[in-house]
This record gives C-alpha cells, structure tokens and sequence, in this order.
C-alpha cells in the first residue's frame, strides 16, 4: 500500500508554476481528468520531499549536525557556507512547493465543495508557506498561483505570509460543517480530530516564531492553544518508504541508488557529539557511528576538512577513519517527519514555563517529549536521562538553565527527524549559542568551549561570519519574475529571527 501511495503521488505532480513558464505536458493526464481525491496526496508528497531531501540535507550543516566528510568533496560549499544565488539551493525546492505543492492545492480546491477536505488543504498550503518564509523571509503570497494571469508575481513581507495563512487555516475550519473527508490521504487518514491537531500545531509553532519576533499579542493564542490541549497524536509523518530499490525515503536513497550511492559523504560535526557524549546520551548511537580510528564517536569541527590535517600534523594523511560516520541504515525507509510529537510536547513545555507560570506542567511536557523521542528511535533508557543531572528539569538551578535545557535537547531530538525545524528553531531561540572560541581552539581541546555550542566554521565564506540566517533567493525566481527582490545573503535574517 505504501508504494501504491508514493507511485500515486509522484504521477500527480503538476508541472504549472507562479514564477516558471512551463508548458502543458500531453503525456501527463488533463487536468480535468484528475479529480480532488487523488491530487490531494501528491500535495502531501510534495511538501514531504521538500523538507525530508534537501533541506534536510543543508539544514543539517546548517544546524551543525554533521559535516563534509574528510575524502569527500560533495558539500564542501555547505560546510564552508560558501553559497549565494549562483548555488542554486533552494530551486528545486521552490518547485517542488510552488508548482507541485501549493499549485495542487490550487486544484484540489477548485474541485471539492467538501467542507473538510478544504480544511485540510488549506493546512498543507499554510505549511508550505510556513517552509517558503522560514528560507527566504519574503516569497509571492497575494498575487501567487495566478499562472498566465500574472506571471511575475509580487513578493510579499513574511510576517504578511504567516499571519494570511493563518487566517486561511482559521476561516477553513470556521466553515467545516462536519463532513467526512473524501480525499485520499495517506498522511492522516481522513482523521480530522488529527487534521485540527496538526493545525492547532502548526499555530502553535508559527505563533511561537511571531511572539519571538516582537509580535507579542500572538502568546494569549499560543497560551490558548495549550490550555485547550487539542492537538494531534503520534506523529504526523509521511510514512510511504520501505527499504526497496525505488520506494526508500529521497534523502536516503541518494546514497543508496543514485550518483553517490555508496559515497560517505557525511561525518558528525563536533557540536552534536560533544553534547550528547557530555550529557551521557545513548541516542548517539542512532545514526553515528564510532570512529574506526579512536573506536569512539568523534566529531569533525565545522568548515574544517581541510585544515585538521595540518593541526593534527598529518597533512593529506587526515581521513574517514578519524571521524564518526552518519550511518545512513535508519534513513532508507524513514518516514519524513513534518510534525513529531516529541517537538509538539517541547513547545507546550515552552509555553508553560514562560508564559504559564507553571513548572509542574513545563516539566511534564519535556519529558514527555523527550520520552517520544527516545520512543521513536527504539531506544531504551529515557527515565533513566532524565534523571540525570545534566538532562533532569528539577537539577537546573534556573529558569534560564531549564529553557536552555529545553531548547538543547529539542536540538537533539530533531536530529535524523526535521532538520528544517532544528535550524528554524535554532534561530529562534539561538539556542544552541554561537561560541566565542574559535574552531581551531576547540579543536585543540579548550576548556572555555561549552559542550553543544555552534562553532563557526574554520573556514567561513560568510562576510564577518557567523551562521546561516536564511538561504539565497532561488535562481529561477530570479531570472523569471523581474519582481524578486533584491539579493540577500546568508547572514541576513528572517523576519522573525530578531535575537
């Protein structure tokens, strides 16, 4: 069923765009011979292989999860942020959301009267855009998805998105009259209980990023929110892939069937395997593997492939062995997730601690999270971490140490489950901070360095630099809607992102 459902979706993306001038295919189906039912899951899978492939690929350097491996040269530009408009980064993404995505959900409402299956769409169209602001800060919003009715659409501010979308989401289920939902939907299961529970999720995140970008009127919702507790269970995870050729997760199966099948690209960075080794972490051995070398997990300093020869004083002779492999097993038929239960649990416990004013619910709402987490991966020991005086909420000594304790272990648990977020939420809260020493003192073993603080880069093409803050605009709004605005770069931020 699950391949039934992944061959559905990928026959059903539209090639039709806001910005892109693509021609009607005559050997795809007409669009008046596709009804809403079977349109709606390739929405679904648009959206998933957007986050699960490649910004769950960029964002993980990004958010310092792993780095380019030392023989490998693949992502060099990414571990150095060496990337502008010209690295075409967020192309494919940008299609896979404007002309597959969004332009499908354009269909699907044009062709149900059906109060709930509107409902849900709208939903999938307030988290595509949710995605297209938290890259690029501004995108086409108003004036989008008009196809030859305007071309060159204008780009809207992102606080304009997120607040227009969320008064789409609002209307939407303001209108439901308590329909079954006709379409087909691997993603939820035609459950609208789990469909207002991810939206009252997607509220709650969104709401978040405008509390912290000065918004302030946004923490009654996000209190409102939480008091009423009506959100989705388990996770909301796309979860078509098995471990066959051709039906694996996209992010895994680049390595597994494609042009780098059987490359190790990646290596775990630093940051992340300092924090977990310090806080007595058995999650590590999910996805890491140890070092061949030293037999235990050992992380490469960000942007510094090409220097730890030199500081090790083996020059060239720096290789794979030295560092710890991503092991890419638990990613060949790993769902992609848009909505884990673990960072649903984690932004509740948030809530409560800095706008509730309640400890006891803060405190069951992170463990709780980290419990799923540890859950999700089929890891064993979670009471026991917690316990811990490095991991336990009763054994921070502060309000500040124990949001800081809960941003760090959010950071932890999107590991090899949304990297997207792990970055936006980063951003947000910078949390994990950016550390004052530099990648070469840390490498030299530096008691000043804090045990999962982001390291910038040793070699960083970032003017001044520092660390992601957005990607560039996508070169193909660029060279076909004369309205894309002008070039922004790394460093500059989001709207939302004010820290």
């Amino acid at each position: 069923m699950k391949k039934i459902y992944l061959l559905a979706a990928a026959g059903l993306m539209m090639l039709s765009s806001c910005d892109l001038d693509i021609n009607e295919n005559p050997n795809y189906p007409s669009n008046t011979d596709v009804s809403a039912d079977l349109v709606f899951p390739a929405i679904e899978n648009s959206i998933a292989t957007a986050v699960g492939d490649q910004m769950f690929n960029y964002a993980g350097f990004f958010v310092q999860y792993w780095d380019q491996m030392p023989t490998a040269n693949q992502y060099n530009d990414l571990a150095e942020l060496h990337l502008d408009e010209g690295s075409d980064l967020f192309n494919r993404c940008y299609s896979n959301l404007y002309a597959q995505a969004l332009q499908d959900v354009e269909d699907v409402l044009s062709k149900t009267q059906n109060t709930s299956d509107i409902f849900a769409a709208k939903v999938l169209r307030a988290q595509a855009f949710q995605y297209l602001v938290d890259n690029l800060d501004q995108c086409p919003y108003t004036e989008a998805l008009q196809a030859s009715a305007n071309a060159m659409p204008a780009w809207d501010e992102g606080k304009t998105v997120y607040e227009g979308v969320l008064a789409e989401i609002d209307e939407a289920e303001a209108n439901m009259t308590g329909e079954a939902m006709t379409v087909t939907d691997p993603l939820l299961n035609k459950s609208i209980s789990q469909w207002k529970g991810y939206a009252n999720a997607l509220r709650l995140r969104m709401y978040m990023r405008l509390i912290d970008g000065g918004f302030s009127e946004y923490q009654s919702k996000a209190q409102a929110l939480v008091n009423a507790n009506n959100f989705f269970t388990g996770d909301v995870a796309w979860d078509v892939y098995s471990d066959a050729q051709g039906q694996r997760n996209p992010w895994g199966a680049i390595f597994y069937e494609g042009t780098l099948a059987g490359t190790k690209n990646l290596c775990a960075a630093y940051p992340l395997v300092s924090y977990m080794q310090a806080t007595t972490d058995p999650r590590i051995e999910y996805a890491l593997e140890p070092s061949s070398k030293y037999n235990d997990y050992v992380g490469q300093v960000p942007g510094c492939k090409t220097l730890t020869g030199g500081w090790l004083g083996i020059g060239s002779n720096y290789n794979d062995t030295y560092v710890s492999n991503i092991n890419r097993v638990p990613a060949k038929a790993m769902p992609i997730y848009l909505f884990t239960q673990s960072e649903l649990q984690f932004l509740i416990a948030e809530v409560q601690a800095r706008f509730g004013n309640n400890d006891a619910a803060a405190k069951a709402a992170y463990e709780a999270a980290v419990k799923a987490d540890f859950a999700s991966r089929g890891i064993a020991g979670a009471d026991d971490f917690l316990a811990a005086p490095k991991s336990s909420w009763s054994a921070q000594a502060s309000q500040a140490d124990k949001l800081k304790l809960l941003y760090m272990q959010k950071w932890v648990a999107f590991f090899y489950r949304n990297h997207m977020e792990a970055w936006s939420e980063a951003r947000r809260t910078d949390v994990p901070a950016l550390s004052s020493v530099s990648a070469k003192t840390v490498f030299e073993g530096s008691t000043d360095y804090k045990a999962g603080d982001f390291i910038n880069p040793g070699i960083n093409f970032i003017e001044g630099e520092g660390l992601a803050k957005r990607v560039p605009y996508p070169g193909n709004a660029r060279q076909y809607n004369r309205n894309t605005p002008a070039v922004k770069y790394l460093n500059d931020r989001v709207f939302w992102d004010k820290k």
